[in-house]
């Protein structure tokens, strides 16, 4: 089954049937059991073709020596960085032994699914990372983390440096940990605008993953609101580029070239339509990325949302699995 995934996506593209991932969108997890167990009910439960495992972007700037609170209004490090010296105190974490809980979930993950379907380890990427760090939170506009990184081109680079070198060794980490694919989750991408993008952003993701020790495991790169900024993400090496729903795939393809396999992108506020009316706008997904050629990868356009009903998907991943391209 593993062989499925792979295949389908990357290596005989047109043959195959599009697959279905799905992100778990859930925040931090430091007991191997409990992750891997959430880990794999979507596979349980729904019948996807791929797990991912169940962790937080978040944790690699913890690693780094950041405070991480989780509060109910979400994620904050109570003491962002403000300065040149806040960033020379980070260290480079290893990351069996600062962040060896993620390894033990992916073994432990990888021994339950027995290769049924394969695992995706993931991270969030630099821009991602530097943004919350400054923040201390999320943001709407990211102002203070554009104004310190626009401002001093040697700042910018001292951290996304940093949190680049962090990441190269914590996703080589879950590839010999076991992960079968990888995916860089560049959530704040849209906050860029493509001159900034091109300097505070895609450099650093072709740097981790030009420097992943890859055998066959295929790497996706996703961020949100990148309509202007595909061909960009498709220019970092990844062999996959994620596409929100704000773009249809057809002109997706238009801006990543032919080189690189789709993953997208219906909204994920469909699953709470009535299931005729979800069914139709799936139809619609599937029908442009048949338009769009070469390899796809079905999936939302974003994380599933909280109260998403369970039928609601698992039918989407059964019409997924019933649908035949059009060739």
């Amino acid at each position: 089954m593993p062989h499925r995934f792979i295949e389908a996506c990357f290596r005989r593209p047109v043959d195959k049937t599009p697959i279905w991932l799905m992100r778990q969108a859930g925040r931090l997890c430091k007991t191997p059991d409990l992750a891997a167990e959430v880990t794999l009910q979507p596979v349980d439960i729904l019948g996807v073709d791929a797990a991912i495992l169940f962790s937080d972007i978040l944790v690699v700037p913890e690693a780094m020596g950041m405070q991480l609170l989780l509060e109910d209004q979400g994620p904050q490090f109570p003491q962002p960085l403000a300065a040149r010296a806040d960033i020379d105190k980070l260290h480079v974490p290893d990351p069996e032994r600062e962040l060896g809980y993620v390894m033990e979930a992916i073994r432990r993950v990888r021994k339950a699914l027995a290769n049924r379907v394969p695992l995706i380890g993931f991270c969030g990427a630099p821009w991602t990372l530097a943004a919350y760090m400054i923040e201390g939170k999320t943001s709407r506009s990211f102002e203070k983390a554009k104004a310190a990184l626009m401002a001093d081109e040697r700042l910018a680079h001292a951290l996304l440096s940093k949190i680049t070198d962090a990441l190269i060794l914590y996703l080589n980490a879950q590839l010999a940990a076991g992960a079968q694919a990888l995916q860089i989750f560049d959530s704040w991408a849209g906050a860029l605008g493509p001159e900034d993008y091109a300097r505070l952003g895609a450099p650093y993701i072709a740097r981790v993953i030009q420097n992943l020790k890859v055998d066959g495991q295929p790497v996706i790169v996703f961020g949100v609101e990148t309509g202007e900024l595909l061909a960009q993400l498709a220019a970092t090496g990844a062999d996959v580029v994620g596409v929100d729903w704000r773009v249809p795939l057809d002109e997706a393809r238009g801006r990543v070239g032919p080189a690189v396999a789709l993953q997208g992108n219906l909204d994920p506020a469909s699953l709470f339509l009535p299931l005729p009316e979800q069914r139709k706008r799936v139809a619609r997904v599937l029908e442009l990325a048949d338009r769009a050629g070469a390899g796809y990868v079905f999936n939302l356009g974003h994380g599933i949302l909280p109260g998403t009903p369970v039928e609601n998907a698992r039918a989407l991943v059964e019409q997924v699995h019933a649908h035949t391209p059009s060739r």
